[in-house]
């Protein structure tokens, strides 16, 4: 009966107290500015911390800014980090180990593009808008949109089944939270 007492006691304390809320550390955040506003990626060291070094490395080195969201499917995805805008283009460094976790691809969801081939992912990266879990433990998943999904889901989409798109938005610019401060 005492145990009973004291065990309601917590819940009613634990349901009281509001949760607290961390902010995610600035250094893993990337402001992605779009042309219909802005969004907020919260990176995810450590479940892939290669490929969220690479990210941050080609953000800071202003590799995204003005590139094409040559891919986007709708209800599917919006992919980008080619130079060439034609999915077949990647940055001058070499490819990635894949880094498979036990995230799920969710709407929100942040993975990097790759050829069927093992460990070919390099520069390009997509953002899931829907539901993507067939792409669980395919993809290394190193992001999560944290705010603007309104604004990815107003990204230019692609014609036919491919989901290149004619007349692509860009991104205006990319940077590190950190590095705006």
């Amino acid at each position: 009966m005492r145990f009973s007492t004291v065990f309601a006691a917590m819940l009613a304390l634990t349901l009281a107290t509001p949760a607290l809320t961390q902010s995610p550390d600035p250094e893993n955040v990337l402001v992605l500015e779009l042309e219909d506003g802005t969004v907020l990626i919260e990176m995810l060291p450590q479940r892939a911390p290669n490929h969220v070094q690479r990210i941050k490395q080609l953000t800071r080195e202003g590799f995204y800014d003005g590139l094409k969201w040559h891919r986007v499917i709708d209800g599917f995805m919006a992919q980008t980090g080619d130079p060439q805008g034609t999915g077949l283009g990647g940055s001058n460094l070499p490819d990635l180990i894949d880094e498979f976790n036990l995230e799920v691809f969710t709407e929100g969801a942040v993975g990097m593009a790759k050829t069927p081939a093992p460990d070919s992912a390099n520069s390009q990266w997509f953002i899931c808008t829907t539901d993507c879990q067939h792409l669980n433990g395919q993809y290394t998943l190193w992001g999560r949109v944290i705010d603007g999904m309104s604004a990815v889901k107003r990204i230019e989409k692609g014609s036919g089944p491919s989901g290149m798109v004619n007349s692509p938005d860009h991104i205006l610019s990319m940077k590190v939270q950190a590095d705006t401060q």
